[in-house]
């Protein structure tokens, strides 16, 4: 495997995947919109590439631009394959993700989302490219179906709850349709996310909400500093041990290194389409988060309780027997690790990549 696109590479997630794909040595082409990231992360990836022999690690390419436009995104392909590293796999970040806006804009996420998506699989297509890990999300599960202490496996129901979710189901059926249209070709991963966290360890790339965060980690840490008041925790009536939501939470470079392991999954295997959980497989509550965070990065979070949200569930945690037993993988790290990383980002970029 030589050369790989990843669409939304500049992005939280996107970023940590590109950064372990050169440092793997493969040839990476970046397409960004950069309408919810920033150029930055890329000038941070090209530092912390800097001390590795440019003869081990990856090229990276850059490219600013909208999937929607199917001729400029047909001629990136064509671009490489006539310098000879065609396009070999994608890795599928692109897209709106905000849960709430989602719901005050449902058309601008269904276009967006899904008419990007459809166009990128017609582009991939035509350049002979069936090679594509999406990322998908646990949003796509029902919450009724998140019993105190089970965790979701792959065929747990589906029942997303806002558009975003909406759209992330409706590009896995449409991943699966394409599969079907042409099964001895298509080879096709969808990487269910459950709540990734943390920062790369060097404090130069992570999470740079575009304003006030709904995540629980980002708002904790703008908390951290003094950027926000205090933390607002939906609810403390749930029925767990200390009254508050559990969450699968993993760490953004353990999540970066199951994309890999997927690609090359994807690579030595026949063609197929498999839906994987990445999270740790272990549930931590919002006080037990809170906590960690403020012992280990030795810091006051002041939080106050305020009513659940709608669609909240008490307990939702990743089953991720299948991704350990296909994958050459398994999250390395633990909740200190991303508490410790996440409050090295926010000290050294308490604006993230925004100029404000």
């Amino acid at each position: 495997m030589k050369t790989v696109i990843a669409t939304g590479g500049a992005g939280f997630i996107g970023s940590h995947t590109s950064l372990v794909l050169l440092q793997k040595g493969i040839n990476l082409i970046v397409i960004d919109s950069l309408e919810n990231s920033s150029e930055k992360a890329i000038e941070a990836i090209n530092e912390l590439l800097s001390d590795i022999d440019p003869k081990n690690r990856g090229e990276l390419y850059f490219r600013k631009g909208d999937i929607r436009n199917y001729n400029w995104l047909n001629s990136i392909f064509i671009e490489f394959k006539s310098k000879g590293i065609p396009v070999e796999a994608l890795i599928h970040f692109a897209g709106l993700k905000a849960v709430e806006e989602s719901i005050k804009l449902p058309l601008r996420y269904w276009n967006n989302n899904v008419s990007g998506s459809i166009n990128l699989l017609q582009v991939m297509k035509e350049n002979d490219c069936r090679t594509i890990v999406f990322s998908s999300s646990a949003t796509i599960y029902s919450s009724k179906d998140c019993s105190l202490g089970e965790s979701l496996v792959e065929d747990s129901l589906f029942s997303p709850i806002n558009p975003y979710g909406n759209t992330k189901l409706t590009i896995e059926n449409i991943l699966k349709d394409v599969y079907y249209s042409e099964p001895k070709l298509w080879k096709i991963c969808n990487l269910r996310y459950f709540n990734p966290v943390g920062a790369h360890y060097s404090g130069k790339i992570g999470e740079s909400p575009s304003s006030i965060p709904s995540n629980l980690f980002p708002y904790i840490s703008q908390v951290s500093i003094g950027k926000l008041e205090k933390l607002s925790i939906f609810g403390n009536d749930w029925p767990t041990k200390d009254g508050t939501c559990i969450r699968d939470y993993i760490h953004i470079m353990d999540l970066a290194e199951a994309h890999y392991a997927a690609l090359l999954y994807l690579i030595k295997e026949e063609p197929q389409v498999i839906s994987l959980n990445i999270g740790t497989g272990s549930g931590k509550s919002v006080l037990e988060v809170v906590d960690t965070y403020a012992k280990v990065n030795q810091c006051t979070i002041p939080y106050e309780f305020v009513p659940r949200r709608k669609g909240d569930a008490a307990f939702v945690v990743a089953n991720n027997q299948l991704a350990l037993e296909k994958l050459d993988w398994e999250p390395k790290r633990n909740l200190i690790d991303m508490c410790r990383d996440a409050f090295k980002w926010q000290q050294l970029n308490p604006n993230g990549f925004n100029d404000y």
